[in-house]
């Protein structure tokens, strides 16, 4: 009996551009001596963090990746005809890398590149998708694409960027328009950028979504914390602390915050910080807009709308513009 030939396995090309450790202490001493005491959502997303997303992004509670997927769904091939075939397609903060599959199914691309923190589920989504899709050019690059940066991959023809989940959300305006004009520049003259955006709707609705029954999502904020005492040498008692998000309508955001239960004091990396009872870590910002809103953002960093999809609830819209 002739034995069968063993398929090789999937490869991607791998490109590391995550801040060093110093870096990220610096960073996490700063915020914590700020007052009022802040981290920045982009330290959620170790693998455990990752993994709880993942959970988050399934709960009832939570409508706004399943109504994300249902538009890329309905109107792929829509999407697709705008672009065109054969694009380089970027996504940033690819996680699980779910999204993309109804997008690359219907735009064909040349080469695809995704972007995220988490460096362990990055290369595990990626060699996931490289394998399932074998007919696809896949690279990955760990990177923290809220600072400056560049691709380091010589791709050649149209770049397109997807930028999914309303991630852009958890900047504040200034800093999206900034991230935005980066984007435009990466895409270059005639690119197109492809991104999810959560819409202005009932406070319930909102502080339900972020304070979810099960509370996976109060996992997931506590496991910033869990993250600090293994990377950083903190004492952080997660017993101690609880998690709340809040609309704050004057800034049109939902605040994710974690609340100190106790007068106590905290040592990160040798460094100690006091906490008075009540007092918070401000942990994400979550913004909402109006598709008006966030047409008139988009342009001031460069950018033309081409056409703006919603859902027949109005939750949530996609958005394609194009780098004048």
């Amino acid at each position: 009996m002739k034995s069968q030939a063993m398929l090789p396995e999937p490869t991607i090309e791998f490109y590391d551009l995550h801040p060093s450790m110093g870096d990220i202490r610096a960073d996490v001493i700063a915020a914590l001596s700020s007052s009022p005491k802040v981290l920045s959502p982009k330290y959620f997303y170790d693998q455990r963090g990752s993994q709880l997303f993942d959970q988050i992004c399934e709960l009832p509670e939570y409508y706004v990746t399943r109504t994300e997927i249902g538009l890329l769904e309905q109107h792929g091939e829509e999407i697709a005809g705008l672009i065109g075939k054969n694009a380089i397609l970027l996504e940033l903060g690819s996680g699980s890398s779910i999204k993309i599959r109804t997008l690359l199914n219907a735009l064909k691309p040349k080469a695809y590149v995704a972007l995220d923190i988490s460096k362990e589920h990055l290369i595990n989504a990626a060699t996931l998708l490289a394998e399932d899709f074998d007919w696809l050019d896949v690279h990955a690059v760990c990177v923290d694409f809220s600072t400056p940066w560049q691709l380091p991959i010589p791709l050649e023809g149209k770049r397109t960027a997807f930028f999914p989940g309303s991630s852009i959300g958890n900047f504040t305006p200034d800093e999206a328009a900034r991230i935005l004009t980066q984007l435009g520049h990466l895409i270059g003259k005639g690119g197109d950028l492809l991104i999810g955006i959560d819409l202005k709707k009932d406070v319930s609705t909102l502080e339900s979504a972020y304070n979810d029954a099960q509370g996976i999502t109060a996992a997931f904020n506590k496991n910033l914390l869990s993250r600090l005492n293994r990377e950083l040498d903190a004492n952080f008692d997660l017993g101690a602390f609880h998690h709340e998000s809040i609309w704050n309508d004057a800034e049109s955001r939902i605040e994710m915050h974690l609340f100190s239960d106790t007068e106590q004091i905290v040592s990160v990396d040798g460094e100690l910080f006091r906490f008075r009872a009540g007092e918070s870590i401000h942990t994400e910002n979550s913004y909402k807009y109006t598709v008006t809103d966030f047409s008139d953002l988009a342009a001031s960093a460069g950018f033309k709308s081409v056409k703006v999809w919603l859902d027949d609830n109005q939750l949530f819209s996609i958005h394609l513009l194009r780098f004048r």
